[in-house]
């Protein structure tokens, strides 16, 4: 079956197999906030992006992959994205890993402390497959992304609420915005070719070559 990114929170996970590792994507909770499972194919190890919500989904999601959940990365602090991170680490005992700016706001909001804090070009491994951890400050001050790279293929970029189709995600001051379109550009755009491929927080994917003819109006409109 094609991959097409297209979830709701109830429905199925879809699943997009490449060479290395096997990506799945389910919407859960009311905000219909997406959570990414990532399985190295070689071994089996697993990596969550974002425990948002409904923890026995989320461990069915698991089980689609492998029957163990290595890391849970939060992409960022907002309370949407990790609803579910306490019971999934209590229930699985994976280790929590998340950008350093946000590390301990989410430990206060969900006692689970922050073993790994993750800065820009750090690399978190799944098994044999390497992610590079790209920070995109402005949304939250520990706002990162996840980039994986496909031997000689496309690039593959889990944003959180970085950026969207259409836009970055939602700031609280001019200074922010400018810091996350900033961040976005020299560390995404300037970066990756057009057919990388993101993965959001929210709603469907895009890729870059997608929404790069749109960053002069983004900057413009100011969000």
């Amino acid at each position: 079956m094609t991959y097409t990114g297209d979830v709701r929170a109830g429905g199925p996970s879809a699943v997009r197999v490449l060479d290395e590792l096997e990506i799945r994507k389910a919407a859960v909770g009311p905000m219909d906030n997406n959570a990414y499972l990532l399985t190295c194919r070689s071994d089996g190890s697993q990596v969550l992006v974002d425990a948002a919500d409904e923890p026995d989904r989320l461990l069915e999601l698991i089980r689609e992959g492998s029957s163990t959940l290595d890391t849970v990365v939060t992409t960022h602090r907002h309370p949407d994205h990790l609803r579910a991170l306490e019971s999934l680490v209590a229930v699985t005992g994976a280790s929590s890993a998340a950008g350093a700016d946000d590390a301990a706001a989410i430990t206060e909001a969900t006692d689970v402390p922050v073993t790994r804090r993750l800065h820009d070009g750090d690399v978190l491994h799944v098994g044999r497959v390497e992610l590079e951890v790209v920070a995109l400050r402005g949304h939250t001050p520990g706002s990162i992304a996840l980039a994986y790279r496909e031997p000689g293929g496309r690039t593959h970029l889990f944003t959180g609420d970085s950026l969207f189709p259409g836009g970055v995600g939602r700031t609280t001051s001019p200074e922010a915005f400018d810091q996350l379109l900033g961040d976005v550009v020299t560390r995404v755009f300037d970066r990756f070719d057009d057919d990388a491929w993101v993965y959001p927080g929210h709603g469907r994917d895009t890729t870059l070559g997608a929404e790069r003819p749109q960053l002069e109006e983004w900057r413009a409109r100011r969000w």
